[in-house]
């Protein structure tokens, strides 16, 4: 696989790209997208690394597996381009930022506006065949992200962890608390949001650690 990646992550990760692990799934990956619809775009599979260099990183947002319908996903969790329109995640997310930062609702889902300011947008699984939700866990990916999880949580200091759901919080136990902010909360998914994710501040309580450690706030 042609690992397209900011330089920052690749020296970051370099012990992963000669791992038996993920030469089989590079290989595995290539064959999907071969034979099968997959999402996101090939070119797009690192996005969340080349839009947010390692350095860079204040806030982590962890999601699950890309969007598995056609023309969502983009390589950021939780994003859409510009003119998609909102999955309901994602609208979720922002009525919480508007609860809480008292911030407008966005034009669009297009969440390169974070990325840009140090929002590390981190899908556990970075492919998903179309349709099927779910269907690249268990191949390799949970290790990879693991990898760029346990580089962020020895190499940074006082960073924030968002992990919404069951599924992101079980990455929880790979962060040491006492160096950086775990905010955890019920996914914001329809099923789950009204039984915590709203009302979570979660947006503002990052805000004030990021001032705390003297770090510059996300606008949201």
């Amino acid at each position: 696989m042609n690992v397209r990646i900011d330089s920052s992550w690749r020296e970051a990760l370099a012990s992963e790209w000669d791992a038996p692990y993920f030469s089989n799934l590079a290989e595995w990956v290539r064959d999907q997208y071969a034979s099968k619809k997959i999402f996101p775009p090939a070119g797009r599979i690192f996005a969340a690394f080349d839009a947010c260099p390692f350095n860079d990183v204040k806030v982590v947002i962890l999601g699950q597996d890309p969007y598995h319908d056609d023309g969502q996903a983009n390589g950021l969790c939780f994003s859409v381009a510009p003119g998609v329109r909102l999955p309901p995640s994602l609208l979720n997310i922002f009525k919480e930022v508007s609860a809480d930062t008292g911030a407008p609702m966005p034009a669009d889902g297009n969440l390169d506006r974070w990325a840009c300011q140090g929002v590390l947008l981190l899908n556990s699984t970075l492919t998903v065949e179309a349709h099927r939700a779910g269907s690249h866990q268990g191949h390799g990916w949970e290790q990879f992200t693991d990898a760029a999880i346990k580089a962020l949580n020895d190499g940074r200091d006082g960073l924030v962890f968002i992990l919404w759901g069951a599924y992101a919080s079980r990455k929880g136990a790979l962060i040491d608390r006492q160096r950086h902010l775990v905010l955890e909360s019920p996914h914001p998914s329809p099923l789950s949001a009204s039984r915590g994710f709203f009302g979570n501040h979660h947006f503002s309580r990052a805000n004030d650690y990021l001032v705390q450690q003297g770090k510059t706030p996300i606008v949201w």
